[in-house]
C-alpha cells in the first residue's frame, strides 16, 4: 500500500462527494465540512519541515502521534503486570487505596511473588508471636541541645510543596494529618494558608531558596524565620540539602505557574521564574552548615531542627559528622532521602543516574553515625517509594527511627499515577493550580482518606512486627531481613549491610573503606583533603 494512499483516498472522496452535490443532490456537499479540512491538512502536512512522518505519510502519520500521546493510558490500563513498579505497582497503588478506603487489604489463594526469585526479600518471624493492640506507634525527636521535643509518629508525610500540589491536595494533607495526629513536611514552598487552616502539625522545609523567610535578593532572613518558626503548628524545622529525585539540582517554578497566592507564601514576584538555587547561600562549609543549624534552633525557641540528604560524596556527609563532633552542634534528626525518590518534575539524567538509593544511603549514614558515635545523640528519618508494611519494616531494621512518605499519602488523595505532574493538569486536582481541576478533590472526602492510610499502615507494620516476637519498630535489626541475592543465595540483612561499631571511626577500627573516606573528610571544607 502506498503511503499516500489515506491522503489519496481524501483527494478521491472530496472529489467524488463535490461532483454527487453538483449533480445528484446538494446534500452530499455535507461531507466537505469534513474532507475538505482533512484535504488541507494533508497538504500542509506535505510541505511542512518539521516532522518528518508526516511528509512522508500525510495525514495516516498524524495516528503516531495519538498512539504516542495515549501510550502511558493504555499502558496502565491493559498492558501493565500486577506489579510492574513503573514507578509503583498496580498491587502497591491498590494497597494504598484500599487502606485509605478503610477496605479490606486481604489476599486470596497465597502470594503471587516468586519466593525463589531474584530480590525476594522477607522478614524472619517468631514462634511466640506477640499481640499489638495499640499501633500508634511514637519517637521523641530532640536532642539534648532542643528545648522543645516532638513526640512524633513513625509515619508522616513528606515534602511536597504547595504549587507542586494544588490547595485542594495540601489542605486535604493537612487536614488528614490534624485527624491522624501525624506530622505534614511543608516542602521547600513554606507554608501556605492551606496547611494553616487544615491545622495539622508541620514540619517547615528551609531550602536553598529561603521561601518564607527571605529577602528580596533571594537570602535567609532571620526577622521573617522567627517569625514563622514560633508558630505553635511548627512543630520541626527541616534543613533540606538536597532530594532524591533531582540531588545537586535546583528547582524552577515558571512564571506562568506563579498565582498571587504562591507568590504570597514564598515571598516572591510574579514577573520572573521562581528559581531555586542548587546550593545554600547561608553556610559553605561543614562548620557554617552547623552554626547555621543552631541559628534556626536558636531562632525557632528550641524547636527541633535537622537535615535532609540524599548521600552522594561520602566524604561530604563525614565532613558534616565530624563538624558536629568539631562544633558540639548536633542535628536533632537526619533524614535520609533515596535516589527512587518522587519529584513534580526532574531531568531524567538526574532522577535516573544521581544519588545513592535509599537502602544503601540509609545503612551508610547510620553507620557512619555510629562510628562517629553520635547515633544515639539523633533521630534518623528515612524517604523514599515506601508504601507497604514490608518497606516499612526493611528500612527501620536499617536503622531509621521513622519514616517520610509523599506519594503514598498522594494515593490516599486518589492520585492514578498519571504521571502529569509537570503539565498543571493533574486529571484528579492533586498536582494542579487549576481551579477547576482543583475541584475533584474534595478537602472533607479526601481528608478522612489521608488519616485512615496512616492508621492502618500502622496496624498492618503492627502485624508484621507482631508476627517477629516484636512490640516496637525501633526493635527491628538487620538480621530480621532476608534477600536473594543475584545468584538466588539467601543473604540476612546484617550480611549484606555490616555494622560499623560504636566509635570506630573515632579509634580508626573501622572498614578500611570507611577509614579512607573518613580521613579525606574535612570539618572546614566540603572538598576532600586528597
Amino acid at each position: 500500500m502506498s503511503r499516500f494512499f489515506v491522503f489519496q483516498s481524501v483527494i478521491v472522496l472530496t472529489l467524488a462527494f463535490a461532483a454527487l452535490g453538483l449533480w445528484v443532490h446538494p446534500d452530499f456537499w455535507l461531507a466537505l465540512i469534513v474532507l475538505l479540512p482533512l484535504c488541507l491538512l494533508g497538504i500542509y502536512d506535505l510541505i511542512q519541515p518539521h516532522h518528518a512522518i508526516l511528509r512522508n505519510y500525510p495525514l495516516m502519520g498524524h495516528f503516531r502521534y495519538i498512539f504516542e500521546y495515549i501510550r502511558p493510558e493504555i499502558r496502565q490500563y491493559f498492558i501493565e503486570d500486577e506489579r510492574d513498579p513503573l514507578p509503583f505497582s498496580r498491587d502497591q497503588r491498590a494497597v494504598a487505596y484500599q487502606r485509605a478506603k478503610n477496605e479490606s487489604d486481604v489476599r486470596p489463594f497465597g502470594t503471587v511473588l516468586n519466593p525463589d526469585g531474584i530480590g525476594y526479600g522477607w522478614i524472619s518471624h517468631s514462634v511466640m508471636p506477640v499481640e499489638i493492640k495499640n499501633a500508634d506507634f511514637r519517637i521523641d525527636i530532640g536532642g539534648v541541645q532542643c528545648r522543645k521535643p516532638y513526640r512524633s509518629s513513625i509515619l508522616n508525610i513528606s515534602g511536597m510543596s504547595f504549587g507542586a500540589l494544588g490547595g485542594h491536595a495540601i489542605e486535604a494533607l493537612s487536614t488528614g494529618a490534624k485527624l491522624g495526629d501525624f506530622a505534614q513536611d511543608t516542602g521547600e514552598g513554606s507554608i501556605s494558608p492551606y496547611h494553616v487552616k487544615g491545622g495539622g502539625d508541620l514540619i517547615w522545609q528551609v531550602a536553598s531558596g529561603y521561601f518564607g523567610c527571605r529577602t528580596r535578593d533571594g537570602h535567609f532572613d532571620p526577622d521573617l524565620f522567627a517569625r514563622t518558626a514560633q508558630s505553635e503548628q511548627v512543630k520541626m524545622i527541616e534543613i533540606k540539602l538536597s532530594q532524591g529525585a533531582k540531588p545537586g539540582h535546583g528547582g524552577v517554578l515558571p512564571k506562568a505557574k506563579i498565582t498571587p497566592e504562591i507568590a504570597a507564601t514564598r515571598l516572591i514576584g510574579m514577573d520572573e521564574d521562581c528559581v531555586s538555587p542548587a546550593r545554600h547561600s547561608a553556610f559553605s562549609t561543614p562548620v557554617e552548615m552547623m552554626q547555621f543549624l543552631q541559628t534556626l534552633r536558636d531562632l525557632s525557641g528550641g524547636k527541633p531542627v535537622g537535615l535532609k540528604l540524599c548521600v552522594g560524596h561520602r566524604f561530604e556527609v563525614l565532613a558534616m559528622i565530624k563538624a558536629m563532633l568539631l562544633t558540639e552542634i548536633i542535628p536533632d534528626f537526619i533524614v535520609v532521602d533515596g535516589a527512587e525518590g518522587g519529584t513534580g518534575a526532574a531531568p531524567m539524567e538526574l532522577s535516573d543516574h544521581v544519588g545513592l538509593p535509599l537502602v544503601e544511603g540509609l545503612s551508610f549514614m547510620h553507620n557512619a553515625l555510629t562510628g562517629a558515635g553520635l547515633r544515639d545523640d539523633l533521630k534518623l528519618g528515612a524517604s523514599g517509594k515506601i508504601v507497604t508494611a514490608f518497606d516499612f519494616c526493611r528500612i527501620h531494621a536499617l536503622g531509621a527511627d521513622y519514616v517520610n512518605a509523599a506519594r503514598a499519602f498522594m494515593f490516599s488523595l486518589g492520585c492514578v499515577q498519571a504521571r502529569a505532574c509537570h503539565t498543571n493538569r493533574c486529571p484528579t486536582g492533586v498536582t494542579t493550580q487549576d481551579k477547576g481541576r482543583q475541584r475533584a478533590l474534595v478537602i472533607e472526602d479526601k481528608a478522612p482518606r489521608v488519616a485512615n492510610f496512616h492508621r492502618n499502615t500502622l496496624g498492618a507494620i503492627a502485624q508484621v512486627i507482631g508476627a517477629a516476637g516484636l512490640t516496637h519498630p525501633e526493635q527491628l535489626r538487620p538480621w530480621h531481613v532476608h534477600i536473594r541475592n543475584t545468584v538466588g543465595q539467601i543473604v540476612r540483612g546484617d550480611a549484606a549491610y555490616p555494622a560499623v561499631a560504636q566509635g570506630a571511626l573515632l579509634s580508626g577500627s573501622a572498614d578500611e573503606r570507611l577509614m579512607r573516606e573518613w580521613d579525606r573528610a574535612d570539618a572546614h571544607s566540603f572538598a576532600p583533603k586528597f
